[in-house]
């Protein structure tokens, strides 16, 4: 296979949730670049459209379709409008996540709680459900779901999003022990510190940003687009015999 084709994505059709800013807009637009129509997906439709024309406007194909993947109902609705629309599905990136609550552990209330379940892990796993069963039928696809290094080291206020993402690790292994024989590969991407406004409230902060860079060996964080060519790897056929890898792409921090 000549290097051009090892991460052409032509003929792809490819849904990135939370792809309205930050990582999932990188992801959204590296995608499409590789000749994927992309459909662009967060709770706002019109951030999602701005995306999408963006897309447009830089020569490839893209659609905006809102969904909160903490609401069940949403779920099933963009996938039966994918269906409708396209008949497949090739390519999953499971983004959004919440994180509403950033303090002590023993401080999380049953409110953020339940809202970061829903989101990071009830949401995560229908949205692979439902994304295997559309990929089946058309003799399989990929699955990627963006997780965090917090899911390996707890990060510091950040406990119950840190449960949750550990748990996606152990989701995406799971998945991709199970559904290899339907020909989807499932795995995960582990993004250390990057500057996006989910993580404002730490990159803002110097005293915690700087207690964190002393564990980074690169000494800086992230950029959105960073992320985005490690997703490309996974959902490409440079890809084809690689499943539930969790890929961490830190600056060195897991391994300082």
């Amino acid at each position: 296979m000549k290097s051009t084709e090892l991460f052409s994505l032509q003929g792809k059709v490819a849904l990135v949730t939370g792809a309205s800013r930050g990582i999932g807009e990188s992801i959204a637009k590296t995608l499409a670049g590789a000749g994927a129509h992309v459909i662009v997906s967060s709770r706002k439709l019109p951030d999602c459209e701005r995306v999408a024309g963006e897309i447009r406007a830089a020569g490839g194909s893209a659609e905006a379709i809102a969904c909160h993947i903490g609401e069940m109902a949403q779920i099933d609705a963009i996938f039966a409008a994918i269906e409708q629309k396209h008949g497949r599905l090739d390519i999953l990136v499971n983004n959004a996540a919440t994180n509403p609550h950033f303090g002590p552990i023993w401080e999380t209330d049953l409110g953020a709680f339940q809202k970061t379940v829903d989101v990071n892990i009830r949401g995560y796993f229908f949205m692979s459900a439902k994304g295997v069963k559309a990929m089946a039928k058309n003799g399989g696809g990929s699955i990627v779901n963006v997780a965090s290094v917090n899911g390996v080291i707890p990060g510091p206020l950040q406990g119950i999003y840190s449960i949750t993402k550990a748990a996606v690790i152990s989701m995406t292994q799971a998945f991709a022990r199970e559904c290899a024989p339907q020909k989807v590969r499932v795995n995960a991407l582990l993004p250390g510190f990057t500057d996006t406004k989910f993580a404002a409230t730490l990159v803002q902060n110097k005293q915690i940003m700087n207690k964190v860079l002393e564990h980074v060996p690169m000494n800086r964080v992230a950029q959105p687009d960073e992320m985005a060519g490690t997703v490309l790897y996974l959902v490409s056929p440079a890809a084809s015999y690689t499943t539930g890898v969790a890929l961490n792409v830190d600056g060195g921090y897991l391994v300082a």
